[in-house]
């Protein structure tokens, strides 16, 4: 009996590991993944990957850093698929190598000799909405990172495609041509800005202008946190608190 009780045990075992194997195996084929490039209007070719669950999905388009790539999204991007979304993580021309992916935009640009400041990189971010438009014609959720975070917002202003944006960490990185705080005014897009404990209070105030009921300017409780999206990786230790913000403000849109 004992023998027998051993084999069934063993057996639902083996079963229940058959399951799971079997269920990670299907989850990972629930998107495709793609790397893809097309070109800004003044003719620099734009690398990005594409990770598409379904065809008919909005999509959330990611943007990097200072001295970054799109790999500032490596760990974290697939996570936002479980939203409903389809997501594009994009090389801006003004960026360099981040987690070993190096920014393929920003090597043509030097290469080609093609001016790759911070504000040019919106024709990036402008090239990256305007091929995901024609994809999906549903209004995107847009993701900045630093500098990238100050350029969705000024994009996001009176933009119908554009649904909302999150912006990890934004500041006046675009003066003196132009400056956050006055283009937010009159904001009219759900937003989440994330900051540090030491940033909180500068980003609160560059957000004075923009309507109470569609802003949410966090930062976490439990630590310092990080500049930018590393705030969502898993060495942050406050990445918890983050992800969060991030849920609830989600499940409004």
């Amino acid at each position: 009996m004992l023998k027998l009780d051993s084999a069934v045990n063993k057996n639902k075992s083996f079963m229940k590991y058959l399951f799971f194997a079997i269920f990670s195996i299907l989850s990972f084929q629930l998107f495709s993944q793609e790397l893809i490039t097309f070109k800004a209007d003044d003719g620099l070719e734009i690398t990005a990957e594409i990770y598409e669950v379904d065809n008919n999905f909005p999509y959330i388009l990611f943007f990097h850093q200072a001295n970054a790539s799109r790999g500032e999204y490596k760990e974290t991007a697939r996570k936002f698929l479980k939203l409903g979304y389809n997501c594009m993580v994009v090389d801006l021309r003004s960026g360099d190598e981040i987690n070993y992916v190096s920014n393929e935009t920003a090597t043509r640009a030097k290469r080609q000799g093609i001016s790759n400041s911070f504000l040019d990189a919106e024709k990036d971010i402008v090239a990256a909405m305007n091929y995901v438009w024609e994809k999906s014609p549903n209004p995107m959720v847009l993701v900045g990172s630093s500098y990238s975070a100050s350029l969705v917002l000024k994009v996001a202003k009176g933009n119908d495609k554009v649904k909302a944006v999150v912006a990890f960490s934004p500041g006046e990185f675009l003066k003196p041509q132009y400056d956050v705080k006055k283009g937010l005014e009159g904001f009219d897009k759900p937003v989440l800005a994330f900051g540090s404990q030491r940033e909180f209070k500068y980003i609160e105030e560059m957000f004075s202008g923009v309507d109470k009921s569609l802003k949410t300017v966090f930062s976490p409780k439990g630590g310092p946190g990080d500049h930018g999206a590393k705030s969502i990786w898993k060495s942050c230790p406050e990445s918890k608190e983050y992800w969060w913000e991030l849920n609830v403000f989600f499940k409004r849109l």
